[in-house]
């Protein structure tokens, strides 16, 4: 495709790129050769937390108060895969439909079902968004645990949004939450029990290391998002003084990523046609061997 448009922002083909990335691995790498240079220099925020906790509305106020603060938001929405078309769900950009008529970027992309519900185009997406002029980049995310933990592999800054209706946040936010969030946010805190949670997840999680902010947010109130927006923008510019190192170790993990991908797609492959792979299955199918033992002997076959 011709990047020209891309470098000028251009939303039709932002649109058409992220298709590419999404959709086709041969032209998404001849894509990526050609722009991988000019990337790597925006902010990348991960808005994550439970389902039902207000994060699209949330986002979508927020995006516009960063664009009154010189900024240019672009929002990226992970939305589980829909099992029949395999087709992101939209309701997401309903939701935020202010932000897009201000010019904010908005695209939802489909989990496809990988680990912790992270698209393996989603590196790819914020190089795209990136190449277009766009900074920050919002990542929003749905659900807790094992997806919020791989996206703070990809992003700079983690967000985790509660709200008081969620009854087990507390305990979601022991599932790994405590190690991740630079902000925390108790929305929809015009709600009974915003302040009993606020609290609670103020004194869980005070005690860690990282220097966490709390902060309570309501949309409906319009209260606590332009505290936010100036906080994320602040803690942009102090991220930016360690972006190098924390870029370095993003890229060591994606290339392990990419290697062992390779290498999973490669064993399989061979597995197929392997005639000790099929010895020591027949073997463990009659139980004369146990599935460690094969899976052992089969991989030193392999490996050599």
């Amino acid at each position: 495709m011709d990047i020209s448009d891309l470098k000028k922002g251009k939303r039709g083909a932002i649109a058409k790129a992220i298709s590419i990335v999404e959709n086709d691995p041969i032209e998404a790498r001849k894509l990526i050769k050609k722009i991988f240079k000019e990337t790597g220099h925006a902010s990348v925020i991960g808005i994550t937390g439970p389902a039902g906790s207000g994060k699209s509305s949330l986002i979508n106020k927020t995006s516009m108060i960063l664009k009154k603060l010189h900024t240019k938001p672009a929002i990226l929405a992970i939305d589980p895969t829909s099992h029949v078309t395999g087709g992101a769900i939209l309701g997401d950009r309903v939701r935020m439909s202010e932000s897009t008529d201000s010019g904010t970027f908005i695209r939802s992309i489909a989990s496809r079902g990988s680990t912790g519900a992270i698209s393996k185009s989603l590196r790819n997406s914020i190089r795209i968004l990136e190449y277009a002029g766009f900074n920050p980049i919002i990542i929003e995310s749905v659900g807790a645990g094992q997806t919020e933990v791989e996206i703070s592999n990809i992003v700079d800054i983690t967000v985790v949004v509660f709200n008081p209706n969620t009854g087990d946040s507390i305990q979601t936010i022991k599932a790994g939450l405590t190690e991740i969030g630079d902000i925390y946010i108790v929305n929809k805190s015009d709600l009974d029990g915003a302040n009993q949670l606020f609290d609670a997840i103020r004194e869980y999680i005070g005690s860690s290391e990282k220097n966490s902010v709390f902060l309570k947010t309501s949309v409906k109130k319009n209260s606590g998002i332009s505290e936010f927006a100036k906080i994320l923008k602040e803690m942009m510019g102090i991220k930016n003084k360690n972006k190098q190192q924390n870029d370095m170790r993003k890229l060591e993990t994606e290339l392990k990523d990419i290697i062992l991908n390779n290498m999973n797609k490669k064993m399989e492959a061979m597995l197929s046609v392997d005639k000790t792979f099929f010895k020591y299955l027949k073997k463990i199918q009659l139980k004369e061997m146990d599935p460690f033992e094969a899976a052992d002997k089969i991989t030193k076959s392999m490996i050599k």
